[in-house]
C-alpha cells in the first residue's frame, strides 16, 4: 500500500484537524475524555507515532495528543497501520474489527477498550468526508 497523502506534514495536518474535531465536539469530546483510553498509533508507512490521552486536571481540551513517543503516559492500546488504512477508517470505509482480523491493523493491549470507542467516534466520519471533499479531494475513497 502507498500513502494517499502528499506528505507526512499533510497527514499530520489532517489528523490534527480530526482529533481537534473529536476533542471539541460537545458529545464526542466528553465521551472520549470519560472513556480515558490512552492510545498509541503507529503509522508505519510514514514512520510517525501519535500518542493520545484524555484531559488531565488544568487542561481545557478533552483530548491531548503528541506526535512523539516522548510522553508521560502509558498507552492502554497500541495500533499499527498504514496512513491509507487510517484515511479509509476516518471516511467510514474501513471496519476496525475487520482490519484487525485481516491484519491491516496490528494491535496490542486492551483492544476491547479501543473497540468500545468506535460508536463514540462514528460521527466524525461524515465530518472527515466533508473536510476531504473541501480541502483534500485526492484523499477520497
Amino acid at each position: 500500500m502507498s500513502t494517499p497523502f502528499r506528505s507526512t506534514s499533510e497527514f499530520r495536518e489532517v489528523l490534527d484537524r480530526i482529533f481537534t474535531i473529536m476533542s471539541e465536539d460537545p458529545e464526542m469530546g466528553p465521551a472520549l475524555r470519560d472513556a480515558d483510553v490512552p492510545q498509541r498509533f503507529e503509522f508505519d508507512d510514514l514512520d510517525l507515532v501519535l500518542n493520545v490521552r484524555a484531559r488531565r486536571g488544568g487542561e481545557t481540551a478533552n483530548l491531548h495528543w503528541r506526535w512523539t513517543d516522548d510522553v508521560d503516559w502509558e498507552p492502554k492500546v497500541m495500533m499499527s497501520m498504514s496512513s491509507e488504512i487510517a484515511n479509509r477508517y476516518f471516511q467510514g470505509r474501513e471496519s476496525i474489527p475487520l482490519a484487525i482480523a485481516r491484519r491491516r491493523i496490528r494491535t496490542r493491549g486492551d483492544i476491547r477498550a479501543a473497540l468500545a470507542l468506535i460508536p463514540i467516534t462514528r460521527p466524525v466520519y461524515e465530518r472527515y468526508r466533508s473536510i476531504v471533499a473541501a480541502d483534500y479531494p485526492h484523499l477520497k475513497v
